[in-house]
């Protein structure tokens, strides 16, 4: 008697054509693996939900980036000319502006010098001779608050006069007008901290009205002026003077450039002197051997002359200098 076949209601997966039916316990049997398909599609569903989000997203930095690039690229904001004239007003009324010739003081005055020279006087007329007095308007005290030295004359010799004088080479070597030193025995010159030197003659040029001493002893740092072109001068230039007039300084002037290549002629007629600068910056007896300077600090000429057709000496606007052109070439110096 046949069996009757009992059927399971489990369902087996369908083996492949031609083999034998997969068995669950058979080892050598393949297990398989998760469809990748389903993930993707659910990735796919959740972007399309946030696709409107994503694209304001998008949208948003696209505009950053484009308003960076635009601000990067733009200048600054340039200022209008009521911004200038309110700045500069702002200044004008707040601060108080320097003097013109400050620069230029401050940078010559340390490399200027009183000359002083003397004569031999014998002993009789020595006491006979009164002692020279300084101007009415000579002040009773110095810059610096001493009294102003009537003394210091050697035994046996008398100040024949009083000049300037510049360094321009920083081993004590200085620049005047020969006739501030011509006839005199013994040179003494003054230095901007009050230390005194003998100085020795170098050499002299009366064709420029020049000469050149050196002093023995120098102070410590001691500055060479800064030397410019006449050359770049024109009428109208400010420039400045500085020097003892009268003995008294070192004094400051202030003025312009008059005129160029001009001539003049010792009251004495001795020589005739060319190529001079012409200013109107106050020069008097004294200032003879100073530098003319610019308002930048350069000297550019020798102070020499001045101009007066009565018997008085004192200035009445006019003064001359030699150019520091010619005044270097005496120094043995290139000329500049």
């Amino acid at each position: 008697m046949r069996r009757q076949v009992i059927y399971s209601s489990s369902r087996r997966p369908a083996a492949s054509a031609g083999s034998d039916a997969a068995r669950p316990d058979d080892p050598g049997q393949a297990k398989p693996t998760a469809d990748p398909a389903p993930r993707f599609a659910s990735l796919r569903v959740r972007l399309a939900k946030h696709a409107g989000v994503l694209r304001f997203l998008a949208g948003v930095a696209v505009a950053l980036v484009v308003v960076a690039v635009y601000l990067w690229q733009q200048p600054p904001p340039g200022l209008s000319q009521e911004h200038v004239d309110a700045a500069v007003l702002r200044t004008l009324e707040t601060k108080a502006l320097p003097a013109r010739a400050g620069k230029a003081v401050e940078a010559i005055r340390p490399s200027v010098v009183r000359v002083r020279g003397f004569v031999e006087v014998a002993p009789s007329k020595r006491a006979q001779k009164p002692k020279a007095k300084r101007p009415p308007s000579a002040p009773a005290q110095g810059d610096n608050g001493k009294q102003p030295e009537d003394d210091g004359v050697p035994e046996g010799m008398e100040e024949m006069g009083v000049g300037s004088g510049v360094v321009v080479i920083d081993d004590g070597t200085i620049l005047t007008n020969l006739h501030v030193i011509n006839g005199t025995k013994l040179i003494k010159v003054t230095f901007h901290d009050g230390s005194e030197s003998i100085a020795h003659v170098v050499s002299i040029h009366p064709e420029n009205d020049l000469a050149v001493i050196k002093a023995q002893t120098i102070p410590d740092d001691l500055p060479a002026a800064t030397l410019g072109s006449a050359g770049r001068l024109k009428p109208g230039d400010d420039v400045v003077v500085v020097g003892f007039p009268f003995g008294i300084g070192p004094s400051v002037s202030v003025g312009v450039v008059s005129g160029l290549n001009r001539e003049f002629r010792s009251p004495k007629g001795e020589r005739i002197l060319t190529r001079l600068i012409q200013f109107d910056a106050a020069a008097n007896p004294g200032n003879s051997g100073g530098p003319l300077v610019t308002l930048q600090g350069d000297v550019v000429g020798i102070v020499t002359a001045i101009l007066n057709p009565t018997e008085s000496g004192t200035f009445i606007g006019i003064g001359f200098a030699v150019t520091i052109g010619a005044a270097g070439r005496a120094a043995g110096m290139h000329p500049f």
